[in-house]
């Protein structure tokens, strides 16, 4: 079984693995635990969030781990209630002593909060923090076009990730191409969607039954074939290998596409549009 993860080169030169460990919910001894785990056979980007806070698990998770930090892709998360540039910078700060690191290899704003309307001094901070040391690479999570258009226009730099909810349900097609366009990597959020949903697919179901795997690795396939980075969450040791043994075989033309067009217009999970949502 070949669990080799490739890797994507970003546009600021910096690699990131094409599959990686979600965190959201794990916390404490336990999370550290299966954090610790994940490492252990084979992941080596972990994604968290101040809001999820688990920043200090998960540095726990990377002291207990023989592997070295640098070998490891960090990530965590601006909530949108420190989207003010001195809030921001602070934040940052305050997410490394949590996990008791030096830098973080990826950054992220959360949401755009558009109402809020600060995005562009929350990543004029995270530019700087950058140019301070205290992160590798800089992007964002659930911004549109028109958000992604802007930061460029007013701070002359482009994200080097979007992380948006991509799933089979909603596979973000124009998102996706816009992307692509300019040269910024896609990472899915909830990739898997609500897992019943997909376990349940017949037409997964099929396309799994033919190569000798499980519906969750055929999405997870399909996701590696669409060039996004996904993260799936599992505390569970069996599934985490699962996730990630998804190198071994491919999808064909067809099975792309009988995936894709499960699709819905409506097919976000919780009806978080960037456009309107606002993150505490």
């Amino acid at each position: 079984m070949n669990t080799s993860i490739p890797e994507m080169t970003l546009n600021d030169g910096y690699t990131i693995p094409a599959i990686g460990l979600g965190t959201y919910s794990m916390k404490g001894n336990a999370g550290a635990t299966a954090i610790k785990h994940a490492i252990d056979i084979g992941y080596r980007l972990i994604d968290s969030a101040y809001n999820y806070e688990n920043e200090g698990t998960v540095g726990e998770a990377i002291r207990r781990s023989s592997i070295p930090r640098d070998q490891l892709t960090i990530t965590s998360k601006l909530p949108g209630r420190y989207h003010s540039y001195d809030k921001a910078v602070t934040t940052i700060q305050e997410s490394l002593y949590r996990a008791n690191l030096d830098y973080y290899d990826l950054y992220i704003i959360h949401w755009p909060n558009p109402k809020q309307d600060l995005y562009v001094e929350a990543w004029q901070a995270l530019i700087d923090a950058r140019k301070w040391g205290l992160i590798r690479s800089i992007g964002v999570s659930n911004f549109l076009p028109e958000h992604l258009e802007r930061l460029e226009k007013e701070t002359g730099v482009m994200p080097s990730i979007n992380q948006i909810e991509l799933h089979p349900f909603f596979n973000q097609e124009q998102q996706r191409k816009w992307h692509q366009e300019n040269n910024i990597v896609t990472q899915s959020w909830s990739p898997l969607a609500r897992a019943n949903a997909i376990l349940e697919n017949e037409i997964i179901q099929g396309i799994a039954e033919r190569h000798h795997k499980t519906v969750t690795q055929v999405v997870l396939r399909w996701h590696y074939q669409l060039g996004a980075v996904s993260i799936p969450k599992s505390a569970t040791p069996s599934r985490q290998l699962e996730n990630i043994s998804i190198f071994d075989f491919a999808l064909d033309e067809n099975e792309m596409h009988q995936i894709n067009e499960l699709t819905r217009i409506e097919g976000r999970i919780n009806n978080q549009n960037p456009a309107t949502y606002e993150e505490y």
